[in-house]
C-alpha cells in the first residue's frame, strides 16, 4: 500500500511540474517568439502612451466617434461575458429594440449596430456598421462625409486568405486616425 502511495504521489509531482509548469512556460516562450506582437497584448500606442489593444473593444460614446458594438458588459474586460439571453428572450427583445430606437435609419441597420458579441469586448465592427455612422461622426467633427468614408474604407480589414472570416473595422484603430485626421 505504501508503495503504491508513494508512486502515486511521485507521479502527482511529476505531472504537476510537467504539466503545470513548463508546458506553459514553453507555450508562452514559442508563442513570444513566433508572435510578439500578439502574446504582448497587441498593444495600441499615440505618442509611446499605451492607449489599448487592438484585440479588446473599448466604450466610445461621444458623437464624434464611432461606436463599438454593445457590450453586455459594458466593455470592461474584467466582466467579460454574453448576456446568455436566447433568442426568444423578452429581455433580448427589449435590448435589441431599445438600440434599433436609438439608430438614425432603423430600417437599413447592421446587425452588429444592436447586438453584442459573445465576449462583449469585440473590437470590431462590419464595414457596413462603420459606414452606417459617417455621417454622424463627419457632422460632429465638421469634416466632409466622403473623407471619413474613406478613411473607413482604409481601415477595413478583408478575410483571411480572402476566406476565412468576414471583412471587418477595428473601431479603436479608425478613431485613433480619426483624431489625426487634419481638419478642413
Amino acid at each position: 500500500m505504501l508503495s503504491c502511495l508513494r508512486a502515486a504521489g511521485v507521479l502527482l509531482v511529476l505531472f504537476t511540474l510537467l504539466l503545470g509548469l513548463a508546458y506553459p512556460l514553453a507555450m508562452t516562450g514559442l508563442a513570444s517568439a513566433a508572435f510578439p506582437r500578439q502574446a504582448g497584448g497587441s498593444l495600441l500606442t499615440d505618442n509611446g502612451t499605451v492607449i489599448g489593444s487592438a484585440l479588446i473593444g473599448q466604450a466610445f460614446a461621444s458623437d464624434g466617434y464611432f461606436h463599438p458594438r454593445p457590450s453586455a458588459s459594458g466593455h470592461d474586460a474584467m466582466a467579460s461575458g454574453g448576456s446568455n439571453l436566447g433568442p426568444l428572450s423578452k429581455r433580448l427583445m427589449e435590448r435589441v429594440s431599445g438600440h434599433l430606437a436609438a439608430q438614425p435609419s432603423p430600417l437599413a441597420v447592421p446587425a452588429d449596430a444592436v447586438t453584442a458579441s459573445a465576449s462583449g469586448l469585440d473590437p470590431d465592427i462590419s464595414p457596413a456598421n462603420a459606414l452606417a455612422q459617417v455621417a454622424r461622426v463627419a457632422a460632429a467633427r465638421n469634416l466632409p462625409a466622403d473623407r471619413v468614408a474613406a478613411l473607413v474604407a482604409d481601415h477595413t480589414a478583408g478575410r483571411l486568405f480572402g476566406l476565412i472570416g468576414e471583412p471587418r473595422v477595428n473601431v479603436l484603430a479608425l478613431n485613433l486616425a480619426l483624431d489625426k485626421m487634419p481638419a478642413n
